[in-house]
């Protein structure tokens, strides 16, 4: 065998006992009369000591040559360790060798396997498989398989079946845009990458699997973020026989149960908001509601006076930073040009300081009075000694660019400790939305979410005011996951797709399978898809999903390191019946 234990298991009960161990050369330390080796492998470090008295004289000689990341395998023995190091599990011990065996020479690494280490994010793509023996990534993926496990075991304890469904599929014009797999066999024709396995769990719900999930690969050609990636996981779920509140119900349960179990954290409460209370409030549908600084609307206190920018607005709203009073000119100014950036897009901001002596200070003193002031501080809830920032402009627009302040302020108030979280549902969703330049409705959603049974009568008067029964889970101000009531009635699918734009013939073409399914016994259901990627970030402490992906993509959709995507032979594409131009 190559070894008799890993390299982070030996300790002081182990003292005399022969052990066999292999791994890489983290390091080596040569004194002369003594050699110092620091033998890596995932589980951990153990040091082996070369002693020229005690170690045969050709061994002694080899561990001379030894090069960062040779794979070596040592026999020795475990003896006491005189300087020992508490801040490791094999800390009082190190093996006194006697046998060495070089597995495998290495080139000097292009960075250095450290934690803290010297590569660049390009270098440490390229050169991944290198990257992933660092303990931070490493004890990442490390991590994104626990959180896989506890999923699992979870959902099979409440009785849900793993199912496997299909990658290859066909293309439908909803969403983001596929990934196309030419089809060698069927010339001129293409499958598609699921970007979910959405109508396949219905369909399972209607063979009657009852309650099913699937940790499976997903895929959108999209641009690309630090949390979005071409290719990426989703613990996809469906129920059947189930109502909004169940499906609530069961995945607050699968979330306090990873938080409990993973980071020994237990969550009181998951508040639910309404969709139209978190854009009013917090300006997008995924608030961040570990600290306040919520939206105060302030048009009806700020649109009297002469100032011509409030008056023209459509909405004025400030936040109340706290604390921040005391910002120099120089600090509220770099608040400025930050919101002033094309990727936030305001023209300016206007600020309060809520003084501690109950007076304000304000970039507008005049145009505006103490007593409009006090206004300002009582509808964003501004207390003595926080600065009130307010924009304004077209309604959308200033709230998106208000929410990115928000969260820029409190990132640099360490107000978004990665170490709390808070949870919640945003709930009550528009069912449709209106495209301006397509001049049609798009599903906020997808077209198989169910409308709210209270708002049925509105979809054929007022369809816009149609609310979805659809729901999010937002953590730390993210959605992790998403999901919905679905349509199982045939009639109702094909007054979706109606609205929606389809033809009776596109509909039927698209979805005809789904809508025949619906014919034989559909039974009522719903479910939900948690971002597996991002979820296990968060859990992590981290806000990009990079690290927890063992082979990602980079910002433009490659893999540096085998270099994908590529050109492909003529002849392949020749048997594809593909011709470039």
């Amino acid at each position: 065998m190559f070894r008799s234990h890993n390299n982070g298991e030996l300790n002081a009960t182990h003292i005399t006992k022969e052990v066999t161990l292999a791994g890489w050369v983290q390091k080596s330390r040569d004194k002369g009369f003594m050699i110092w080796v620091d033998l890596r492998d995932r589980y951990g470090i153990t040091q082996l000591i070369f002693d020229e008295q005690r170690t045969d004289k050709a061994v002694f000689e080899k561990a001379k040559s030894l090069g960062r990341e040779f794979v070596i395998q040592v026999k020795g023995t475990v003896i006491e360790r005189e300087s020992k190091n508490p801040n490791m599990p094999t800390g009082d011990i190190e093996i006194l060798v006697s046998e060495l065996i070089v597995l495998n020479e290495a080139l000097l690494p292009p960075f250095t396997i450290e934690d803290e280490t010297d590569g660049g994010e390009d270098i440490r793509m390229k050169f991944r498989y290198l990257d992933i023996r660092r303990n931070p990534v490493k004890n990442s993926l490390l991590f994104r398989h626990k959180v896989a496990m506890e999923v699992r075991k979870y959902l099979s304890d409440l009785d849900f079946c793993e199912v496997e469904t299909p990658y290859l599929i066909k293309s439908t014009p909803e969403g983001a845009r596929d990934f196309v797999v030419p089809s060698r066999m069927n010339e001129g024709q293409f499958y598609a990458l699921p970007q979910s396995p959405q109508t396949f769990k219905q369909l399972l719900m209607v063979g009657g699997m009852d309650k099913y999930f699937q940790i499976v690969k997903c895929f959108r050609d999209e641009d690309l973020r630090a949390d979005r990636q071409p290719e990426f996981t989703q613990i996809d779920c469906e129920m059947a026989f189930v109502e909004q509140e169940d499906i609530l119900t069961v995945f607050e349960g699968l979330t306090r149960h990873l938080l409990k179990k993973l980071k020994n954290v237990e969550v009181a409460e998951f508040p639910r908001m309404t969709y139209d209370y978190a854009m009013k409030t917090y300006g997008n549908d995924k608030p961040d509601i570990r600290f306040d600084m919520k939206f105060g609307e302030l048009n009806q206190v700020a649109q009297h006076k002469d100032f011509g920018v409030f008056n023209s607005a459509e909405l004025v709203v400030g936040i109340a930073a706290p604390g921040c009073a005391s910002y120099t000119r120089k600090e509220i100014d770099a608040l400025v040009d930050w919101v002033k950036r094309p990727q936030v897009g305001a023209s300016g901001m206007v600020y309060v300081k809520c003084e501690e002596d109950g007076t304000f200070k304000s970039s507008v003193d005049k145009f505006y009075n103490q007593e409009d002031l006090k206004k300002w501080a009582e509808i964003t809830n501004a207390k003595s000694g926080d600065l009130i920032l307010v924009l304004s402009g077209n309604a959308d627009k200033t709230r998106t660019q208000l929410s990115a302040l928000r969260m820029e302020v409190a990132t640099r108030l360490g107000l978004r400790n990665p170490t709390e979280f808070a949870p919640l549902w945003v709930i009550d969703f528009p069912l449709l939305e209106w495209d301006e330049e397509s001049g049609r409705y798009h599903a906020m959603h997808h077209p198989f979410t169910s409308p709210k049974p209270e708002d049925m009568s509105l979809i054929a008067t007022e369809p816009g005011k149609v609310r979805a029964n659809a729901y999010d889970m937002i953590l730390n101000g993210n959605e992790i996951g998403g999901g919905s009531i679905r349509i199982h009635d045939k009639d109702l699918q094909s007054r979706m797709f109606d609205l929606l734009g389809f033809s009776k013939e596109e509909a039927q073409n698209q979805f005809g399978f789904l809508m025949n399914a619906f014919e034989f016994g559909a039974p009522p259901h719903g479910g939900l898809a948690f971002g597996l990627d991002r979820l296990v970030a968060i859990l992590g402490g981290q806000e990009t999903i990079r690290d927890f992906i063992a082979f990602p993509k980079n910002n433009s959709g490659r893999d540096v390191m085998i270099d994908a995507p590529s050109a492909i032979d003529n002849k392949q594409l020749e048997e594809l019946h593909i011709k470039l131009k």
